[in-house]
């Protein structure tokens, strides 16, 4: 059994939870959000203001998908009440970002610009110090846009420049001194 798994989803108030043939559907003040489960592997029942997960069987895909299920419903629930957010810093001589629209353009040091198509039931906001911060209430939608982002343009360790996540830290190197 799962350590993660075994531990209840807590349902706050004005949250609705509903499970109809594998599909859990959780609605809250923010929005709503669906998952599917596989039923082969685990069951989710509602007690009350609680949601429990439990395996199916004993077999190891089963205790794998217990933590997974439980721990899916349970960011769910967390994305339709709070939400997520992830703050993303661009550091560099000349590189900014600003929304325009449904549209993130970004000068990075390129020739070009690179223009991001903003994900339906995501919102982001850049501001004139290098932030960008993107806020939904899909955990895996927000980090997976933050991923893109910084892909575009990674950290180097020489001089720090590129695109960071606001808590990361950036192992810096010493360059070259000079030949004598």
């Amino acid at each position: 059994m799962s350590k993660i798994g075994k531990l209840p989803v807590s349902i706050p108030s004005g949250v609705t939870v509903s499970v109809n043939s594998g599909v859990v559907a959780v609605k809250g003040p923010k929005g709503e959000l669906k998952e599917t489960i596989n039923e082969k592997l685990v069951t989710v029942e509602v007690n009350g203001n609680e949601l429990i997960v439990k395996p199916v069987d004993e077999s190891k895909n089963a205790g794998a998908a217990h933590g997974l299920y439980r721990n899916l419903i349970h960011n769910m629930v967390v994305g339709v009440t709070t939400g997520f957010s992830k703050t993303l810093v661009i550091t560099g001589v000349g590189y900014r970002a600003e929304v325009q629209g449904k549209y993130l353009v970004m000068n990075l040091g390129f020739s070009s610009e690179f223009i991001a198509v903003i994900p339906e039931g995501l919102t982001v906001t850049a501001d004139a110090q290098g932030k960008i911060t993107i806020s939904g209430i899909s955990k895996q939608l927000v980090g997976e846009f933050s991923a893109q982002i910084r892909k575009l343009r990674k950290p180097e360790p020489y001089k720090g420049k590129g695109i960071r996540y606001d808590n990361e830290v950036i192992r810096r190197k010493v360059g070259k001194t000079g030949v004598k």
